[in-house]
């Protein structure tokens, strides 16, 4: 199976991002100056609308594994909806199929042309302000560097924004929602190697993207992790290596497996974290959680070195955090008890997801959000 994790290019690569909008009578946007108005993204963790999932898993990319996937993301859509409710975009022809999974009960559904599964990356990015208004950043999702096929999925995040009926914005930048985590209060942490990469940004400096991501998302302090280039298809997103418990307090992986390309990665991470500041000063509070050494044995992990086993991929959604378990007893119950301590008034729910690991992502990776303004 061709893995989310390698360098691939499928047949239909996107033709341009530009052509993605055209469908939907939607112009680009300008980049906004440093006056912009003040929108900004609130944390995952505030009361939610709803939330997303694409059930846009096929054969061209997931091979054999293309049924378990859709299993996954039907637990993980049924799990969500327990809490609060879920749209799931679905191709038309699989309107049936994607109820039998994700059920019928809280869920509601969009028919969309769709590539793949990702809809933290190929969603809108939603900002609010102060005056209850709601808005929906485009960071014009480019498959990663033009390293998958893209020129459906780069239109999701449009279609999301008008069914929203949020104000769209659309920024000049490309990136993906997986590289973004925020506190909510002014805070934002990023990694270089995935925002500012010549196969997204071409010519754009670190001051330039940090003052559009500012912009964009109502930040005033972006602690900036170096990330690691080439690795993985994402190139290193935030999202496996850092999450915004609350202002001031941080999650960040710890990769204890010496072998492991992430091992010094994530120890460099953990050093710039216990140095770093938030927007208004105050020092971080620091906790680790690291991957299970001894995942279950499975045809999705056997031989597949970008089996992405880590617990910090969760998603926090109203009343729980859906968490990923990869059979490792103990360590499944170490993530359990910090996620529960973490989130004292969550619900901790932990799924098996392994299908979803082995094309390199988890649970935040196939989900996404809707703020409530």
């Amino acid at each position: 199976m061709s893995t989310r994790r390698e360098f691939i290019k499928q047949v239909s690569v996107a033709a341009g991002v530009s052509a993605a909008f055209m469908g939907l009578g939607l112009s680009p946007g300008k980049l906004l100056a440093a006056s912009a108005p003040d929108w900004f993204m609130p944390d995952e963790g505030d009361q939610h609308e709803r939330a997303f999932i694409a059930f846009g898993a096929q054969d061209a990319i997931w091979e054999d594994f293309t049924a378990d996937v859709q299993a996954a993301l039907g637990r993980i859509a049924r799990a969500i909806a327990r809490y609060e409710p879920v749209t799931v975009f679905c191709r038309k022809g699989e309107r049936s199929l994607a109820e039998e999974y994700c059920g019928t009960s809280n869920v509601t559904y969009v028919t969309a042309a769709l590539d793949d599964i990702w809809m933290r990356d190929i969603g809108a990015n939603f900002v609010i302000d102060d005056k209850g208004g709601l808005g929906a950043v485009d960071f014009n999702f480019n498959g990663w560097g033009n390293k998958q096929q893209h020129s459906k999925d780069a239109k999701i995040a449009a279609t999301v924004a008008h069914d929203a009926q949020a104000t769209y914005l659309r920024s000049e930048l490309v990136g993906e929602g997986g590289g973004i985590e925020v506190d909510g209060h002014g805070t934002g942490i990023m990694t270089e190697s995935s925002w500012i990469n010549s196969n997204r940004n071409p010519g754009w400096s670190k001051a330039d993207v940090e003052a559009e991501l500012k912009a964009r998302l109502g930040l005033r302090k972006i602690i900036w992790l170096p990330g690691i280039k080439g690795k993985d298809i994402t190139d290193a997103h935030v999202d496996f290596y850092a999450r915004f418990i609350k202002p001031g307090v941080v999650i960040a992986n710890l990769d204890t497996d010496p072998q492991s390309y992430d091992h010094q990665v994530t120890l460099a991470h953990l050093e710039i974290l216990k140095k770093a500041t938030d927007a208004d000063g105050r020092p971080l509070q620091i906790h680790t959680v690291s991957p299970p050494l001894n995942p279950r044995k499975s045809k999705f992990s056997k031989n597949n070195p970008d089996f992405a086993a880590g617990y910090i991929n969760y998603f926090v959604i109203n009343g729980a955090i859906i968490a990923p378990e990869f059979g490792d007893k103990a360590a499944d119950q170490k993530a359990y008890e910090l996620l529960s301590k973490l989130y004292p008034e969550r619900k901790v729910e932990l799924l098996n997801i392994d299908a979803i690991a082995a094309g390199g992502g988890g649970i935040h990776c196939v989900t996404s959000h809707q703020p409530q303004a």
